[in-house]
């Protein structure tokens, strides 16, 4: 059966690997997952990422980060929908908490977080949003 949302997919499984304090988290691989965990590495909120090749499907190991045994990412949620994409232009993308959360935006550019989307001047579908 195939699935309707696999960013969410990604997303949960975060979610709930650091609920139950797993060192890491295995997603499987598409090209968008990957640079939106890549994302998060830059952003500090998890430790590594690594792509490896287990029976013949490609994955995404996902090495989830601590601070005092409390999980770095306090919340992650999915902005956009298969059944209501998000778009925002340049000035009208999110603060999440203020500047102390980051949400990730799809770009013409790439994948990248909302501060350089706006330092560039450009705008594009609100994936999720970190804090």
């Amino acid at each position: 059966m195939s699935m309707s949302d696999p960013i969410a997919d990604m997303l949960t499984r975060i979610r709930n690997a650091q609920q139950s304090r797993k060192k890491n988290v295995s997603i499987n691989f598409s090209k968008l997952k990957y640079h939106i965990a890549r994302v998060l590495k830059d952003e500090g909120y998890i430790n590594d990422l690594i792509q490896i090749e287990h029976e013949g499907k490609k994955q995404l190991i996902v090495e989830l980060k601590y601070y005092k045994d409390v999980p770095v990412i306090e919340n992650i949620s999915k902005v956009s929908k298969p059944s209501l994409r998000v778009y925002k232009e340049s000035r009208k993308l999110p603060n999440v908490v203020n500047g102390l959360g980051i949400a990730i935006i799809s770009t013409s550019k790439g994948v990248m977080v909302d501060r350089k989307a706006k330092e560039l001047g450009i705008g594009g579908e609100v994936l999720c949003v970190v804090s």
